[in-house]
Parts: C-alpha cells; structure tokens; sequence
C-alpha cells in the first residue's frame, strides 16, 4: 500500500473535476482508490474529520437504500454531512438553475438519475465536483465496491475471471471496464438483443487488451462462467423499464443463477449481487443464501470504497 495512503494530509486528489463515468478515474487513481477504501475500513478513526466542514447535495430520482444511506454515512464518518432531494431533476425549474444553486451551498453532488445526460448536465453547470451515483449506463461507485469486495476473497485481482450472467445494464458496463483495467478477465453472457453497449464493449477491450485481461460477450452460459471465480448477476427488469418486464422475464429464464448455473464457476467461486434482488427470478434463494453468497460483503464496501472517493474528490 501506498504510505500516501496512511497520511490525510498526502491523499491523492483525483484530476478529473466529476466522476461521471468509470474512465473518469485513471488507472493509478483507481487502485490508490482500492488501497485507500481498504485501509479506511481497517482504521476509520484515522480519517475521523477528514471531510468537517464539508457537505454534499444527494439528488435521486430513483428510491435507494444502500446508495443513498452509505453516501450519508460516509460524509456524516468523514466529519461532512449531507442533504438529499428526491424526485426529478430539472423538472420543476432548468437543470443549470439547480446546478449552479446547488454550488452555492454545498462542495459536492451526487446524482442517480435515470438519464446519463441528466448528469451531465449537472457537471457542465456546477463549479463543485458531480458524482455519478448510477444513470442508465454506469453505476462507478457499485463497481469500485465490488473490486474491493472480489479483493477481499481471493487477493490480488490481476488474472481472476468475472462471470456476469444477464442484462448488458449499468452495472455490466462499470465491471466490464473496472474489471478491463485491473487485469480481470471478464465474461458476459446474455440472451441475444440484451447485450451491452457496443461502445463501452470496445472501450473495454482496448483496456484489456493493455492490462492483459480478456473481455467474452456470449449467449452460452456455459463458457461464460467455466474457470470464473465471481459469478454475478443483477435485476433483469431495471428502473424505467417496467413495461417490459414479461418479455425480459421470459427471455432471461436460461440465464438464472441457481445452483446447477453457478455450478459451472470454479468450486469456490463466490456468488455477487448488487441488490435489491428478486429472488426466484435472477437468482434462486438457495444460492444468495449459501455460504459464498458475499452480497451483504458488497453492501457493505458501498461505505469504504465510497468514503475514498469521497475523500479523494472533496478533501
């Protein structure tokens, strides 16, 4: 670990003015990102204070449990506090009136919003740093949160296999190009029409192709997750989407994660999930009940890898 990492006065401040997508963190600021979200779990009163005096806007348009809590709780641990706004964003008055009221008053943001350009949006108008706390195509924070949970189980990352069995949604895109970038190689297996942005795909085998990762999008489960050592899965209805809800149910059925599908991973692989679930279509409750379902492990980590970045954005 870094010994920056062990002084509050030596964090390293990342150089992208948002976090608005995964990309906007560098490859060095990602894993200094890791390094610090470990050691601020194993030492909190360390960095007790490190955010007094700071506070940040939380606007959801989405519920939330654990994004929204573990924003809380990370300013209110770091000495910060915040303040949140449900409902839609420049709705009731211009996006760029709310943006540059919010910067008047608070020293950061974080938005989930249905749409990407929503966030944006915010980043164009604020002069205070915008977060992207999920939007149709990423979910950064879930996936820094995973990393350092996958960390946790079986050490270094580099050479590891991520299976990700279902929607090529938000939370595929962030671990497709986290995974890309610390050397996992990554696998997606879904039914034909649900495949991830072609765009962010590319993205990702350009990183991989540097770190020495391999990136597979298939429809074969089968070769998705043989060797993986983290089989994950998400909602295959997502927020927005309601309408479609039977269609997907019925085209995602093969891809349910039960015990004879998650079989097919290595014997000790751990089972993830970024919840809520809907157990008994995803995934069965045998398997996000066994013992090496980690997804309260994730849950958790939502707190540490978010105080870092946090602290490396804010302080």
């Amino acid at each position: 670990m870094a010994s920056a990492v062990l002084s509050r006065t030596q964090i390293l401040k990342i150089a992208a003015p948002d976090l608005l997508r995964d990309l906007d963190l560098t490859d060095d600021e990602l894993s200094y990102l890791l390094d610090l979200a470990e050691h601020m779990k194993g030492s909190p009163s360390h960095y007790a204070g490190a955010l007094a005096g700071k506070s940040i806007a939380l606007l959801f348009e989405k519920p939330s449990l654990r994004t929204r809590l573990t924003f809380e709780l990370a300013m209110k641990q770091l000495g910060g506090d915040s303040v949140f706004c449900g409902g839609p964003v420049g709705a009731r008055e211009p996006l760029k009136d709310v943006a540059r009221n919010l910067d008047r008053w608070v020293n950061g943001i974080a938005a989930r919003v249905f749409s990407q350009a929503t966030v944006e949006g915010l980043a164009r108008w604020s002069s205070v740093p915008v977060i992207n706390a999920l939007s149709d195509l990423y979910h950064p924070s879930q996936a820094l949160a995973d990393a350092l949970t996958i960390r946790e189980k079986f050490g270094p990352l580099k050479g590891l296999k991520l299976a990700f069995a279902g929607d090529g949604n938000n939370v595929a895109h962030s671990l497709m190009l986290t995974a890309a970038r610390l050397g996992m190689d990554f696998s997606l297996c879904c039914p034909q029409g649900y495949e991830p942005n072609a765009e962010i795909v590319a993205q990702a085998e350009g990183l991989a192709a540097v770190s020495g990762a391999t990136l597979a999008i298939t429809q074969d489960a089968a070769k998705a997750l043989d060797g993986a050592h983290a089989v994950y899965t998400d909602v295959w209805t997502s927020m927005g989407q309601e309408k479609q809800a039977a269609r997907r149910k019925k085209a995602f059925q093969p891809y349910q994660v039960n015990e004879d599908l998650f079989a097919l991973a290595r014997p000790d692989a751990i089972f993830m999930h970024c919840l809520p679930a809907k157990r008994g279509e995803e995934v069965t409750d045998a398997v996000i009940e066994c013992d090496r379902s980690v997804v309260f492990d994730q849950a958790g980590n939502r707190l540490h890898a978010q105080k870092a970045l946090l602290l490396m954005m804010l302080a």
